[in-house]
């Protein structure tokens, strides 16, 4: 689904009314009704009747004023307070606040924000104040207005955007609407997806309102939310006559002394992402604690470095034929360290790797300095998967460049190396060197913890081995990650999750796409 910025869906908006007809009446009819309805839908069974509307004087507050015809209708005590005189509304907006009036709604304007208050009794409080046409920052009468509602005891719900947060960028106003929930028209924006406008946005709805695709796809960046349904289309079929040898082979290098753990990671998550079989290259003094570790994955004991514990150049051959020998795909990386030996063994196994690969952590480590060179030249599909310090040593620039613009530096990195990435982050950002981006919707700060990543790059191995393309196999394994983290959150809350769980919860989100 295209990701806009607010000047983006303001010229979606101007082709679907003057350039294909639309009414911008029957637009607002649309996003007023399908806001109302998710309004209900989430809270008529806990029987919260009593709604608050605070409405603008632009067409966010027109929006508002159709929201409360539809809650008024279907039984709840709707009650509107505008922050403008009734005269100053214009169009849309104006012939709603008639309707509203005309169905018996009281509208209150705000005259003395000191005596505006919300009483304990609501349970809804809708801001219709703002939307998508905001920046800069809140003043005058409504700034006094917002750290109300934000008091207020009841679940606050924004039309298409919280008052005070920029759409197109993120950056939010003192003050700033904090909303529960926030329903959106159309497409999603921008700056709902990006901190920290993230954390002021609550769950987000994304509503059809009568646009037609045609009306947005010239407004396309290449910029995209991923949804469910773009990983349920893309997942690979999973038939009746399958065994094990249908659904893919991957062939995991990972692991040395004290960090074993990375291995077991992201070997349990491939197997738990659905391919049929996993092979453990490993140093051969470890294998004996993986194989304890690990009931369902074949282990393959490699030559090591005597007392590093570590993978030795020597076992290049070895990894090379049980690649081509064996491998639908390869992930390389988690937990080997960086010891000489194993900096040698991976710049020269990576360039004669012949199935598509994904490299995370000291795979990628290990090709610092080099990484262009080695990467642009691949004959097979690659998948990176770096965190900002891991590109930084790939690219040799600071964090704090790397970091300022994630989008244009996915977008760089993308194409001067020839790979797809995901760069890690929060959101977590997809690029492939068409410049094409998908910006992850799923995931909490609670998956901040060690193992994190070897578990993410468990998943894409798995969906490549299963013959997933690479940068579908990088969209959907990095949603399901986030998604089974988001799993794990309900459970063990935001301190106390670890990446293991992650990994118990990766088939409840499976489940939900059979």
């Amino acid at each position: 689904m295209e990701l806009l910025t607010a000047e983006q869906m303001r010229n979606v908006d101007k082709r679907a009314i003057e350039g294909m007809n639309i009414p911008g009446l029957e637009l607002m009819e649309n996003a007023g009704y399908s806001a109302a309805e998710i309004i209900d839908n989430l809270f008529n069974e806990d029987e919260a009747t009593s709604v608050v509307i605070v409405c603008g004087k632009g067409n966010n507050g027109g929006d508002g004023f159709v929201v409360a015809r539809y809650l008024e209708e279907w039984g709840y005590s709707v009650r509107c307070f505008l922050t403008s005189e009734p005269e100053d509304l214009k169009g849309d907006a104006a012939t709603n606040y008639n309707r509203a009036i005309v169905s018996g709604i009281q509208v209150t304007t705000i005259e003395d924000p000191s005596e505006f208050e919300i009483p304990e009794d609501v349970d809804i409080v809708v801001d219709a104040l703002f939307g998508t046409g905001f920046s800069g920052n809140i003043r005058g009468i409504i700034a006094d207005i917002v750290p109300v509602i934000n008091s207020a005891d009841a679940s606050v719900i924004a039309i298409d955007c919280p008052s005070g947060v920029n759409a197109s960028t993120g950056e939010v106003s003192d003050p700033c609407v904090l909303a529960d929930y926030t329903v959106t028209f159309a497409r999603p924006k921008l700056g709902l997806y990006v901190y920290p406008g993230r954390d002021y946005a609550g769950e987000i709805y994304i509503t059809d309102i009568g646009i037609p695709d045609k009306a947005v796809k010239p407004e396309s960046s290449n910029l995209y939310l991923t949804t469910g349904k773009y990983v349920f289309q893309n997942l690979p079929s999973r038939p009746s006559y399958g065994y094990k040898g249908t659904f893919g082979n991957l062939y995991l290098l990972a692991g040395s002394v004290g960090m074993t753990g990375s291995a077991s990671l992201s070997a349990l998550a491939s197997l738990r992402a659905g391919c049929g079989m996993a092979r453990l290259g490993c140093p051969a003094s470890i294998n004996d604690i993986l194989e304890s570790k690990l009931t369902e994955v074949m282990t393959a004991p490699l030559p090591e470095v005597r007392k590093r514990r570590c993978l030795a150049l020597r076992a290049l051959g070895e990894i090379r034929r049980g690649i081509e020998e064996w491998a639908d795909a390869v992930a390389i990386g988690p937990g080997i360290g960086t010891h000489h030996e194993t900096k040698e063994l991976i710049r020269r196994l990576v360039p004669s790797v012949n199935k598509p690969m994904v490299i995370d952590a000291d795979g990628l480590n290990n090709l610092a300095g080099d990484a262009e060179g080695i990467l642009k030249n691949l004959k097979v599909p690659c998948i990176i998967t770096p965190h900002p310090g891991e590109l930084s040593r790939l690219t040799g620039k600071p964090i704090k460049e790397l970091t300022k613009d994630r989008f244009a530096t996915l977008r760089e990195v993308t194409r001067r190396f020839n790979v797809v990435m995901v760069f890690k982050g929060s959101p977590m950002l997809i690029g492939s060197p068409s410049g094409k981006i998908f910006l992850n919707p799923t995931g909490n700060s609670g998956m901040g913890t060690a193992g994190t990543g070897d578990v993410l790059t468990g998943i894409i191995g798995s969906l490549l081995a299963q013959g997933m393309e690479a940068f579908r196999a990088a969209v959907c394994g990095t949603y399901i990650l986030g998604a089974a983290g988001d799993v794990s959150f309900e459970i063990y809350g935001n301190r106390g999750l670890i990446a293991g769980d992650i990994v118990d919860s990766i088939p409840d989100v499976l489940v939900n796409f059979e």
